[in-house]
């Protein structure tokens, strides 16, 4: 069957006509028109942009339903990005009539069960998390996928950042002969020698985040303020129908939300320390807006999908552009217009200016009376231009190149760039407050 210029097979189309598809998105498109070029592919698109159609679809169509052997190795960094994957599978193939043997192996699951039945037969798509198929693969030598023609990493940046480089180098080099398409939402530095160690010469595909042009950010200085009290000001305004607040660090996150219950808000949390069933049991309570309001770390978030997010609040701002643009990416989906509040103090203007070189437009406010009005505490961007120019000059010249060059030395030098400008322009602001 013909479905948005593609031949595809006919329960493939079933399926998605099933979900409402009209046509295929942006990296959906880019992904199909790619793959034909027998190439492997690093594909850079936000969550929520379409990459697991992207990716479950070309393995469908030429999946050999009656070869009962493992076609396809899809991995995952978390449990709950794998079980998502996992019912998308399985939604495409209650279409097809006969089963299709697909099988998802995370953290929780009955292990000897799951090398009982391995040793009576073999999947034909596994869907993992990285440290479950290497015990399988490597530890135990039950689930053979040295047979798959796909090896797919989605959110590969994430795994990378949760420790996965080894497991996931170990099941890629079983897999060095198969198709290969990673899935990111941000490409830097420190993920480039795994890319070039496996994809040789990729296709890259690089759908940019439009979003942003229906999201508004707001940016509200902290001045003399305490960071939460500031927050508290901005809840007691805003009534979201769910807002996401991100902090940075896991011990933040805990903290923060103790504060906010301790001031009758209830909020849920989400970082690395929570157990797999404390992570089920916040993913059914998000799902059906337990909370108005969910705290969480950058990774913790990428590990979940939730819908409805109308809010993001930046309790603190994250260190990285990308993340900022990626939580910013949590809201404004499915057309609707999302809003991002970032709290921010002097120590942050650098920061801020070169994030607006990015074709992000703030609009900055401050919180009188229990409301919201326009902040011109910051001098205008012509003013500020050449005097901030001159110091990020300095700041860089400041910092030395290492002696021994490693992965994503430019990205820490930047960083380090970056937050002596920021100390030397708080101290300029600091000067000309005080001699005025």
């Amino acid at each position: 069957m013909i479905f948005d210029n593609y031949e595809l097979k006919d329960y493939i189309v079933k399926a998605i006509k099933d979900l409402g598809f009209k046509s295929f998105s942006e990296v959906q498109n880019e992904v199909f028109n790619k793959i034909k070029l027998n190439k492997n592919l690093l594909v850079r698109s936000k969550t929520g942009s379409g990459k697991t159609h992207a990716f479950l679809i070309p393995i469908f169509n030429t999946l050999e339903e009656q070869t009962k052997k493992v076609q396809a190795v899809i991995v995952s960094p978390t449990k709950e990005l794998a079980m998502q994957t996992y019912k998308v599978a399985q939604h495409i193939a209650s279409f097809y009539g006969e089963t299709i043997d697909i099988r998802l192996y995370s953290g929780g699951s009955d292990r000897n069960r799951e090398l009982e039945r391995l040793n009576n037969s073999q999947p034909q798509i596994v869907i993992a998390t990285p440290g479950k198929i290497k015990d399988l693969v490597v530890d135990e030598n039950a689930l053979k996928i040295y047979t798959a023609s796909y090896y797919v990493v989605d959110e590969v940046d994430m795994a990378l950042d949760s420790g996965y480089a080894e497991d996931l180098d170990m099941i890629g080099g079983i897999l060095k002969d198969t198709k290969m398409m990673f899935f990111s939402a941000t490409i830097s530095e420190k993920m480039e020698p795994f890319i070039k160690k496996y994809l040789d010469t990729p296709e890259y595909i690089n759908i940019e985040n439009k979003s942003k042009l229906d999201i508004e950010h707001f940016w509200i200085p902290i001045k003399y303020k305490e960071r939460l009290d500031v927050l508290l000001s901005v809840m007691k305004i805003i009534n979201p129908y769910l807002a996401i607040i991100f902090a940075n660090k896991k011990e933040n996150v805990m903290e923060l939300a103790r504060n906010l219950r301790s001031n009758g808000y209830k909020v849920g949390e989400i970082h690395g320390d929570l157990s797999p069933r404390e992570r089920k049991r916040f993913l059914q309570e998000a799902n059906t807006l337990k909370y108005q309001y969910i705290v969480a770390t950058d990774l913790a978030a990428r590990g979940i999908d939730i819908d409805g997010v109308s809010h993001v609040i930046n309790y603190e701002i994250p260190k990285d552009y990308e993340f900022y643009v990626h939580r910013s990416g949590r809201t404004g989906r499915m057309n609707y217009t999302g809003i991002v509040y970032s709290l921010y103090t002097d120590l942050d203007d650098v920061y801020l200016d070169n994030l607006s070189k990015k074709g992000i437009t703030p609009i900055y406010k401050e919180i009188k009376n229990s409301e919201f009005v326009d902040y011109k505490g910051r001098n205008t961007r012509q003013s500020r231009i050449k005097p901030l120019n001159q110091i990020e000059k300095k700041a860089r010249s400041l910092v030395k190149k290492p002696e021994k060059v490693t992965p994503g030395y430019k990205k820490k030098m930047q960083e380090k760039a970056d937050s002596i400008a920021s100390k030397m322009y708080s101290r300029e602001n600091t000067k000309k407050k005080f001699y005025k």
